[in-house]
């Protein structure tokens, strides 16, 4: 593949490269690059997580990256998810990789890394000792956002430790890229300062978009960083979350509620989701209405889309309608899968049975 393809992929993943020169030198060096991202298992993911998560992760591997999926158990542990009971959490780390393997990501390219392995080694700790001791605990606080907390809460001793080690597992794990979500930069301009200085490397950072929640909008966020985060899709607000395994009317009934303002696409939910979901997987998205609203229109591009919503010409309703039933063929193949595979179905149930805490 010509490197300006392999870059237009990676480019449809990155809602901000640090930076593009790196890359395409990056992908003029080096035949598999390679990239991760990391996951706190915590419960239930929603749609962003699952379908998003692999949607990016196809396009990296088409683009000749190999992908090392960090399965960031310890961190969770860190972060007192799941009321800091480690093996609930390493019971849903496996359960999201059986998610994973119903979503269509290409498991082919894709190795899954648990941080409980990464943390048996005194290298490891090194490293995590060097990021420590040339970073002040102002900057590192300052990271707190990447862990879902903010500057102000009380943090623990674990929950400063956390950056430091997440700084530390793109060095350890040898990889070129850092493939997170935009929530997660300030970790990565971190290590991208401190790589030189440490005698390592500056890692190019692909930082993807994240999937709004289904609510309206806040008025206002104190700069860009903090407004992506108070937009994304939260498992903490679950009425403007899609889950994995809702059903189809749960789907309905979310979409139907979510905030969809008549010819505007900014901050606008369903457009996100007809964007970033369903346009990358389906070739055209049908919209079925009645003759008296225009009839049965198909369309073949976000751009076309666009225009008929911004134009008027496509109603709220019956774009809410169309994007839940793709929603649904979306998450479909995952329900199956845990109806079908009695291993997954346990995960499931136990998961189900964990008391989720922030």
């Amino acid at each position: 593949m010509q490197r300006e393809k392999r870059l237009d992929l990676i480019e449809q993943v990155g809602e901000e490269i640090l930076t593009r020169e790196e890359l395409d030198e990056l992908l003029s060096t080096k035949k598999y690059p390679v990239a991760y991202d990391g996951f706190e298992p915590s419960g239930n993911p929603h749609i962003a997580q699952g379908i998003m998560r692999s949607i990016n992760i196809n396009r990296m591997t088409a683009a000749g990256v190999k992908f090392k999926m960090l399965v960031a158990d310890w961190h969770g542990w860190a972060n007192n998810k799941l009321g800091g009971d480690l093996e609930k959490i390493q019971t849903t780390g496996k359960y999201l990789i059986e998610v994973w393997k119903a979503c269509g990501m290409d498991l082919d390219n894709v190795e899954f890394v648990w941080a409980s392995d990464l943390v048996k080694d005194d290298a490891y700790w090194k490293m995590v000792m060097q990021v420590s001791r040339n970073s002040t605990v102002n900057r590192i606080v300052r990271c707190s956002q990447i862990m879902g907390r903010s500057e102000s809460e009380q943090l623990s001793a674990a929950q400063i430790l956390y950056p430091c080690m997440q700084a530390a597992d793109i060095f350890y794990l040898g990889v070129d890229i850092a493939q997170l979500g935009m929530d997660q930069r300030k970790v990565n301009v971190l290590a991208r300062e401190l790589g030189p200085k440490l005698g390592y490397y500056k890692p190019v950072c692909v930082h993807h978009h994240m999937l709004l929640g289904l609510g309206e909008p806040p008025k206002s966020a104190a700069d860009t960083i903090d407004r992506v985060i108070a937009l994304k899709m939260s498992k903490s607000i679950p009425d403007t979350a899609i889950f994995m395994t809702d059903s189809e009317e749960q789907i309905k009934h979310k979409i139907k509620k979510a905030y969809c303002p008549e010819k505007v696409v900014h901050e606008n939910p369903i457009i996100d989701y007809a964007r970033h979901l369903l346009f990358p997987k389906f070739k055209t998205i049908n919209i079925d209405r009645s003759q008296k609203f225009g009839g049965p229109l198909e369309l073949a591009s976000f751009l076309e889309l666009e225009e008929e919503y911004t134009s008027g010409k496509l109603h709220p309703l019956d774009l809410k309608n169309a994007v839940a039933h793709y929603t649904n063929e979306l998450i479909r193949p995952v329900r199956e899968h845990f109806v079908k595979n009695p291993q997954a179905r346990r995960l499931l149930e136990q998961v189900q049975s964990f008391k989720i805490t922030r």
